[in-house]
């Protein structure tokens, strides 16, 4: 199955394709705005205003899974990520990442990838903790284990990497290769 053949909810409801995004380098992020990772949405927005001309887009999904740090409708959700924000990339419905309720797209993502491990910051170490506690196999599979986790897709439509909450240094560096 290829990125594009999935379809994704907008905040209104409606369904949007994502072979409308062909040619396009894509990074899919599950967010949420409670989260300690929550200000990497002012890296994402430099990113998207740096790169989006080149032909990024950044396809932020919030989720509700993790601490229940999303709460609110999708409309209070955008309206929070635009005004502290800025954010000017497309925002979706809320969605699930994980379990038997988990979205089509991020099932495809989370078994076509591997989780890279959270790296050794103080932040690093707490999050380990924590996925040691959701599941004790954390480290031998793909699910997502937290906000923030961020999928690269190039524009053929492969998921060519996958970037843990913690790791936002070597974002940048893998998209300039990509664009």
């Amino acid at each position: 199955m290829s990125i594009y053949d999935f379809k994704v909810k907008k905040r209104d409801g409606s369904e949007v394709s994502l072979s409308d995004y062909k040619g396009k380098v894509l990074l899919i992020v599950n967010s949420a705005t409670g989260c300690g990772f929550t200000p990497q949405y002012e890296e994402l927005q430099r990113l998207y205003d740096e790169f989006n001309k080149d032909g990024l887009e950044i396809l932020d999904f919030p989720c509700n899974q993790f601490g229940e740090q999303a709460p609110g409708s999708d409309e209070e959700i955008h309206s929070f990520c635009t005004g502290r924000f800025g954010i000017t990339f497309p925002q979706f419905a809320k969605v699930d990442v994980l379990g038997d309720n988990a979205d089509p797209l991020f099932k495809h993502l989370s078994e076509n990838t591997e989780f890279g491990g959270f790296g050794m910051s103080p932040m690093s170490v707490m999050m380990n903790s924590i996925a040691k506690k959701m599941d004790s196999d954390y480290k031998n599979n793909g699910k997502i284990k937290w906000n923030f986790t961020k999928f690269l897709i190039d524009r053929e439509g492969n998921v060519v990497a996958r970037f843990e909450p913690t790791d936002m240094k070597k974002l940048k560096a893998k998209i300039k290769e990509l664009i």
